[in-house]
């Protein structure tokens, strides 16, 4: 992530410790072993691969001097260089204010002493309380329009079930080829990159299936491991396009040393957004990085994998959305599903 937004990294070390100390996050000694890289590696930004408290990244600012960011921060910073739509910006705007708005405190600390003693009486306020309103005010109003936003989407929505177009939403880790398969299914142009979070906006295109019938593909913003809850709650409207889909395909990098991993972590934060019922087809990607060692059409070792992988899965297919390799299979797994749902 680190790369994908653009710094160098020039060191990286982990701790393990039972609770993350209340000051400064970091042990004493761990402390210490990042001043002294400082001096090494010369680096002037620390990002923490976890949420830091306001404290603590104050602290930790003031010892190092130089900037600290946590998780939450980067993949905010990542969002607002992807996003592209008016709704994109809005959505990473309003996180980010929310972020920012508890972290204030600190960036005055000359005008926050108020109260007693010469001088400290009069008319006026701190910056901070300025500066709180300010943000406090910054955010109703993003909220009143992506509430705009959100009720034109619902209103498409319905209009779309009117004319009774199923739709399958793409969901997945980032970077597990959603916009590629996109792209391949629907000559749909869009960004590819081999970075997290190369897309943010939400596409939809309308495919037709090998059993002639019309489907909508949507995708959607990609998944990450503890995606910050003020990234999930500024990106509602997007979200809904999931509970709304009629079929969720779940798309897998099994190429990935990780994917087991991965494809929890998606699974988890479909349970969070009460999507862990919804009818769902699995999609392994990139299979031409596997080697060779597996066809599209190998259902026993597509059984294997999904064993290992998925919680719940309906179905599944391996694919390379690059090579156009089992997309077809993939296309006729979707139209055997939907016609399930239908007779539902």
């Amino acid at each position: 992530m680190a790369r994908t937004a653009g710094a160098e990294v020039v060191g990286s070390f982990t701790q393990r410790l039972a609770t993350p100390n209340h000051t400064y996050y970091l042990g004493k000694g761990k402390l210490e072993e990042l001043i002294s890289l400082k001096e090494k590696a010369g680096y002037n930004l620390v990002i923490f691969d976890d949420e830091l408290s306001p404290a603590q990244q104050r602290n930790l600012e003031e010892l190092l001097e130089v900037k600290v960011i946590d998780r939450s921060a980067l993949i905010l910073d990542i969002f607002a260089q992807r996003a592209k739509t008016h709704e994109g910006r809005l959505q990473v705007e309003l996180a980010q204010q929310e972020y920012l708005l508890p972290r204030l405190a600190g960036r005055w600390p000359h005008l926050e002493r108020l109260g007693g003693g010469i001088g400290t009486r009069g008319p006026g306020e701190t910056q901070l309380e300025s500066d709180r309103r300010i943000i406090q005010r910054k955010i109703q109003r993003l909220k009143e329009e992506l509430e705009a936003v959100r009720k034109h989407r619902a209103q498409y929505r319905r209009r779309r079930s009117e004319q009774g177009i199923p739709v399958v939403a793409l969901v997945g880790y980032t970077n597990a080829g959603k916009s590629t398969l996109l792209n391949a299914l629907s000559d749909a142009n869009v960004f590819v990159e081999d970075k997290l979070f190369a897309t943010l906006d939400p596409t939809t295109r309308r495919l037709t299936l090998p059993n002639k019938k019309q489907v909508l593909m949507t995708d959607t913003v990609g998944f990450i491991q503890k995606l910050p809850p003020t990234v999930v709650a500024a990106f509602r409207a997007t979200l809904e396009e999931l509970s709304e889909a009629n079929l969720l395909l779940h798309i897998v990098d099994i190429a990935s040393e990780t994917a087991a991993q991965q494809c929890h972590t998606v699974e988890d934060i479909l349970k969070e957004l009460g999507l862990a019922d919804k009818p769902t087809l699995l999609a392994l990607n990139k299979i031409d990085l596997l080697g060779g060692e597996i066809e599209p059409g190998d259902d026993e070792v597509i059984r294997r994998y999904i064993d290992q992988l998925c919680a719940r899965v309906q179905a599944a297919a391996f694919i390379s959305a690059s090579k156009g390799w089992g997309l077809n299979r993939m296309l006729e797994l979707i139209a055997e599903m939907l016609d399930e749902i239908r007779l539902e």
